[in-house]
């Protein structure tokens, strides 16, 4: 008695693979398919390489004498087990007994009938569920029904009119005052009532001026506990160093608060973390956009890396990958948490002047930032002296209760007296 082995396989891998290399696996909604090598098969992809939730999009057509049959990994006909799991197909060299691994997806393919199936889809898509109510009842309808189907549709041919009318009105506002001007009108009022919307948290029923803006909602006791390092590096700079960045011109209000530092103590440690944390918001608001390298220079630890991130940037897609950027509210938004870190770190009371030349925004925006928080602004002493010392004058702000309540400036003309 002989006993006969059956030959051994072997495994072969067979590098990676593109998208396009998957292999594909087709099942039909109706049933088995009897002679298979009858079928046409025809792959579609996206013709979008950039977006990549597009570029993935594949269509398979198969064509036969009867039917035609179609199938795709999106929308709602697709398998959602695609992005569940993975499939792999083996394919067997008999010569060789090695057997190739590619990755595949699945394909359900469903029959479809040209031109009747294409009318009634883009009849279903175009017609609403009012438009089909409407259709029953002008058939089936009573008269009553009848009649408010026909005074409904009176009453929209006026609101087309109507509609028309304020079309025509505001095309001829474009016309005289010009489409920019407008959008920058827009924009400024967008950016006025946003500015609200990016203040830290508030309560205005505090009791004491450091708790309206709580200062574990600008640091948490985490985030200022992982700036120790970083704090002492800043509490050590030397003379020559502060003067340095002083000549650069960046950082003013923090060199400001470094040069009167307590000598000891928490209250020496505090100013010195707030004033390495208000660096990286200074810096942050001279950026476009911001990077995972942003911040490695100073020693940034990562958990205020990631505030910054998600505190101050917003996400968009350029280019075929996601940017965090800086948006005219972003701005808005770090001058706003800047200003209120700055009051902790100056007994309720901040240098508008300097905080606006650092954050390189104007002194108009600035103010306008403060009056929204609530606060006081207190105006330089008018005095003789000459326009240079006018001038280097610093405009400061304070915190005290109960908070300032600002209403928006609007100018009035005076009527001409008759004579």
């Amino acid at each position: 008695m002989t006993t006969t082995m059956a030959a051994s396989c072997s495994l072969e891998c067979c590098g990676e693979e593109r998208d396009a290399d998957k292999a594909v696996i087709v099942r039909f909604s109706n049933g088995s398919v009897g002679n298979a090598d009858k079928l046409d098969f025809s792959l579609y992809k996206s013709a979008d390489e950039v977006n990549p939730r597009k570029k993935s999009r594949r269509i398979l057509v198969a064509e036969t004498d009867r039917l035609s049959y179609v199938g795709s990994n999106f929308g709602a006909g697709s398998l959602k087990c695609n992005s569940l799991c993975n499939y792999y197909v083996g394919v067997l060299n008999k010569r060789t007994k090695q057997m190739e691994v590619h990755s595949a997806q699945l394909f359900n393919m469903q029959p479809t009938m040209p031109g009747e199936t294409d009318e009634a889809k883009s009849e279903d898509t175009t017609r609403t569920y009012r438009d089909k109510v409407d259709s029953l009842i002008e058939a089936f309808g009573t008269n009553k029904q009848k009649r408010a189907l026909t005074s409904r549709r009176l009453n929209q041919v006026g609101s087309d009119t109507l509609h028309q009318a304020v079309a025509k009105a505001a095309s001829n506002v474009i016309d005289q005052k010009g489409l920019e001007a407008l959008q920058q009108e827009v924009a400024d009022m967008e950016s006025q009532g946003d500015l609200a919307l990016h203040l830290p948290p508030c309560d205005a029923t505090a009791d004491k001026p450091e708790n309206v803006y709580m200062f574990d909602d600008l640091l948490s006791p985490v985030e200022f506990a992982a700036l120790e390092t970083a704090g002492s590096k800043m509490a050590a700079l030397t003379t020559e160093e502060l003067q340095k960045m002083t000549d650069d011109g960046r950082c003013l209000c923090v060199v400001a608060h470094l040069e009167n530092m307590p000598g000891v103590g928490e209250a020496r440690d505090k100013v010195a973390r707030c004033a390495f944390y208000l660096s990286l918001l200074l810096k942050l608001a001279r950026q476009k956009s911001l990077t995972r390298k942003f911040g490695q220079e100073e020693g940034c630890p990562r958990i205020i890396l990631s505030k910054l991130f998600k505190t101050f940037t917003v996400e968009t897609f350029s280019n075929g990958r996601v940017v965090n950027i800086l948006s005219t509210s972003m701005r808005a938004k770090l001058a706003a948490y800047s200003l209120a870190l700055l009051l902790h770190m100056g007994h309720m009371t901040a240098d508008l002047t300097l905080l606006h030349r650092d954050l390189g925004i104007t002194e108009a925006r600035m103010i306008e930032v403060a009056k929204s928080m609530g606060l006081t602004l207190i105006k330089p002493a008018r005095t003789k002296k000459d326009d240079a010392e006018l001038q280097g004058e610093h405009r400061q702000a304070s915190l005290r209760l109960p908070l300032v309540k600002s209403d928006k400036f609007t100018e009035r003309r005076k009527r001409k007296k008759m004579i």
